[in-house]
């Protein structure tokens, strides 16, 4: 039989952590793998020569979000030229459906500063085609998409259809959780790979309100997780905050019986051992059998940002104030002492177990980029330094320069996950699963779609934490198998063709550089992949390695099978 595609004589990594074989042959037909081996005496439409490259599945990235992006972009970039092949949407619970037509507006706006998106280029690149969350998924099938596509029912947009206008400001009655949780069972019934939500402080919405989620009490917080487990499959996902120590959750998901996806577990100066003692508290639960993950990076987490809209000092109560504001009426604010006097006591003295992006690391936040000439001089060094030269505060320092540019100045801040060595401890921890991309968030502030090739490349080949068969597997199978996402993750028979040509000595990341390609010719933030040679889905090539989707942009699918729990 005739097959559509061979890729021959590569370097196998198959997915499942054994060692690679060497001059391996795949054939794939009708989007799937039907041999693997040496020397297949095959022919087919096209045939690859993969001689001196390597070969794996493609990486399924499960901290996306490409909720609002995917309605305008098909080819879901960067990821899909990242090596990306399956993304899970909907994280932390933000997602847009379902939503109203009345509510819209505030879900766009709460978009813009929970995940650092533009409200221009949401009002303009929004399909809203949709109300529902099963037409949603519909809407997305219809036009098409490069990449294959697991969703989330996402808490706070369930919290703006329900409560309408007091999403954000009280609890919810009990008609009220039944009625999301009604919506939950519909959504898991039209393929919802799970529930998300947060309850982390950091998490806000437009003018500084908590987003919806975080107002959800005890009680409505496990019935939607139940409802969500009522079927015996999906799973849930949650940025922990709050009342959601890993205690508490351990608690529910044993009363829900569902596997539990804990995110953000990130290394912090100010609270040096919290990272690993998470995932500590998280390994014991697994021994109690109970099934949960801490959700880990692989990067540092850097922002680049101005005074317009400081997403890093958001976690700060005292900077609430600056959320609500624009233009004059925000430098007004920013030029206060009492504001700034209550910043930096803050700052200073942080409540206790606070977690939150800054903590007072000053030489960790750098003038980027100044507008004005005789500023030239501060750009591409560290705001302490610069601070102490000129006999300021910090905060004082950073402040008056953005004023003194009409809050212009672009300034990057290397925050949480700073510390190699100690991000070393938590990728390796039994407990972890490597993720946190945050792909299609922040477009302005971070860009790590490339999260699977700098693992590959920095971790894996540059530091040595670990080999490269399990750093597939970490990217591949074994996401495939929490999420218990079928016949994805690995290369072997009967397998969707979602796969990855690579160099195992060249593969990596660029550095970051400005595109303006998002809707109404706004900026955003990319990087190209380095040693990748191809990029299939469901046996169709999607990207050659060039730093853009070039391919077939309708190759993936929405995935709405997933294995239930036993």
């Amino acid at each position: 039989m005739m097959q559509d595609l061979i890729i021959r004589n590569v370097n196998l990594f198959d997915g499942s952590g054994s060692e690679s074989i060497n001059g391996t042959d795949v054939a794939v037909k009708d989007g799937k793998i039907t041999q693997v081996g040496r020397a297949l005496g095959l022919d087919a439409a096209e045939v690859i020569d993969g001689t001196g490259k390597s070969l794996m599945p493609g990486i399924i990235d499960t901290h996306t979000h490409y909720d609002a992006q995917i309605t305008w972009d098909p080819t879901v970039t960067p990821s899909s030229a990242h090596g990306v092949t399956t993304v899970l949407i909907g994280n932390c619970g933000f997602t847009i459906a379902p939503s109203k037509p009345a509510d819209r507006e505030l879900l766009m706006k709460n978009l813009t500063q929970v995940e650092g998106m533009s409200l221009d280029v949401l009002r303009e690149g929004i399909n809203w085609d949709f109300e529902s969350f099963e037409e949603y998924l519909a809407m997305i099938e219809r036009q098409g998409v490069a990449v294959n596509v697991g969703a989330f029912i996402g808490h706070s947009a369930l919290r703006n259809y329900v409560l309408g206008d007091d999403a954000s400001k009280r609890v919810a009655t009990p008609a009220e959780v039944e009625a999301m949780a009604h919506l939950i069972r519909n959504g898991m019934k039209a393929g919802a790979i799970g529930f998300a939500t947060s309850y982390s402080p950091q998490h806000n919405g437009w003018g500084g309100i908590p987003m919806p989620s975080r107002i959800a009490d005890e009680f409505e917080f496990t019935e939607l997780v139940k409802a969500m487990g009522e079927a015996g499959k999906g799973v849930f996902m949650i940025t922990k905050g709050g009342i959601a120590n890993v205690a508490f959750l351990e608690k529910v998901a044993a009363e829900a019986g569902c596997p539990m996806m804990i995110a953000a577990i990130l290394h912090n100066s100010t609270l040096p051992d919290l990272a690993l003692s998470d995932l500590n508290e998280i390994k014991a639960a697994r021994a109690r059998g109970i099934e949960l993950y801490g959700q880990v990076a692989c990067t540092p987490i850097t922002y680049d940002f101005t005074l317009a809209g400081a997403y890093p000092f958001e976690g700060i109560q005292a900077w609430n104030p600056a959320m609500k504001l624009q233009g004059e009426e925000l430098k007004m604010l920013l030029a206060s002492n009492e504001f700034r006097n209550a910043v930096k006591n803050e700052i200073e003295n942080p409540p206790a177990g606070i977690r939150r992006l800054f903590n007072g690391d000053w030489h960790k936040i750098e003038v980027l980029m100044t507008t004005q000439e005789q500023h030239r001089k501060y750009d591409q060094r560290n705001v302490g330094e610069l601070a102490a030269a000129e006999g300021k505060h910090p905060l004082d320092f950073l402040l008056d320069l953005g004023l003194a540019e009409n809050l212009a100045t672009e300034f990057t801040a290397m925050l949480l996950n700073s510390d190699e060595d100690e991000i070393q401890k938590l990728l390796v921890h039994d407990a972890a699963s490597v993720a946190l991309s945050d792909a299609g968030a922040h477009l302005t502030f971070i860009c790590d779609a490339g999260f699977g090739l700098h693992l590959m490349g920095h971790w894996t080949r540059d530091k040595g934490i670990m080999t490269l068969p399990q750093a597939v597997h970490e990217l591949t199978a074994k996401p495939a198998r929490i999420f218990r996402i079928p016949k994805r993750g690995l290369i072997a028979e009967g397998y969707f063709a979602d796969l990855l040509l690579f160099d195992p000595a060249t593969v990596g990341r660029s550095a970051r550089y400005k595109v303006h390609d998002l809707p109404g010719g706004n900026s955003r933030l990319h990087t190209d992949p380095l040693g990748v040679f191809g990029v299939w889905v469901n046996g169709k090539k999607i990207s050659d390695g060039k730093g853009q989707a070039n391919g077939d942009h309708k190759a993936g699918m929405v995935i709405r099978d997933f294995e239930h729990w036993s």
